[in-house]
């Protein structure tokens, strides 16, 4: 199988889009009447192309961070940009996936993905070729009529990925995309993002529990610290795709990172 290289930023490469710039960046939350710092001093960069992992401890402000950059929260200070535009509100540049798939009941895989294209000037039978292209591409031709509860916690969450990219999104933003599914299909899940990114090449942003998956599928891995939330420390992950889950190399970085978040070394 032939391996290819994650993408590295280049100058001719510097008007690709999907790159997102974080400065300064601050969250508060006020609960019971006393403000609570969230997130304090972000400052990050992520090229055109890249796949970042965030880990940390429950409460570091991860999947704040993420509702921050798709534009679902708007009162923070310091500045989000996306190819040098600050980001306001929502919008179709910034797709995401969250831990359950979201997808309405009483609509059909096809239906729920084609919501995406709802205001897209596309004609009909463009919209609908987009939508065959991108069930496809997460594996799941064949189930364009079949409904949420007819499918199993994976497929589900391939539909969501597909809806979420169907909009050809800068940046897609993933909170625990995998953290409800049982052992086996998240192995397989993980392996097809990584075909989906390296196809793709869409910007990927990720939040998760599992250093190992974020070490699987990241070209960087951020450690966060908890109460406020802010970055510690970062690890390159400098090995081409597809990985081997059983790379030396990536053992060594999941115990440093182990090391990062307790303090103790592998078992």
């Amino acid at each position: 199988m032939t391996a290819i290289l994650a993408p590295r930023l280049l100058d001719h490469e510097q008007r690709q889009p999907g790159a997102l710039e974080i400065r300064g960046l601050n969250k508060r939350y006020r609960i019971d009447g006393q403000s609570l710092p969230v997130l304090q001093n972000i400052d990050l960069q992520v090229r055109p192309g890249e796949f970042v992992s965030i880990v940390g401890a429950s409460g570091c402000g991860k999947s704040t961070l993420l509702r921050l950059i798709v534009g679902l929260e708007d009162d923070f200070d310091g500045q989000i940009r996306l190819d040098g535009e600050p980001i306001s509100g929502t919008s179709l540049e910034r797709g995401i996936v969250f831990q359950d798939h979201r997808l309405f009941p009483w609509k059909t895989v096809e239906q729920n993905i084609l919501l995406a294209l709802k205001n897209s000037r596309l004609s009909r039978q463009e919209k609908a070729g987009r939508v065959a292209e991108h069930l496809a591409l997460v594996g799941l031709s064949g189930f364009e009529q079949a409904y949420p509860h007819q499918l199993s916690g994976g497929m589900a969450q391939r539909a969501a990925i597909a809806r979420a990219l169907i909009t050809r999104p800068k940046v897609l933003l993933l909170d625990e995309p995998f953290g409800a599914l049982d052992a086996l299909t998240r192995i397989r899940l993980q392996h097809e993002l990584q075909r989906i990114w390296v196809q793709q090449r869409s910007t990927m942003i990720m939040v998760t529990h599992d250093v190992e998956e974020a070490l699987y599928l990241g070209d960087r891995v951020i450690v966060m610290d908890p109460r406020p939330g802010r970055i510690r420390h970062e690890v390159r992950v400098e090995q081409p795709h597809p990985r081997d889950r059983q790379s030396s190399h990536l053992h060594r970085l999941r115990d440093e990172l182990l090391l990062e978040l307790t303090g103790q070394d592998a078992l």
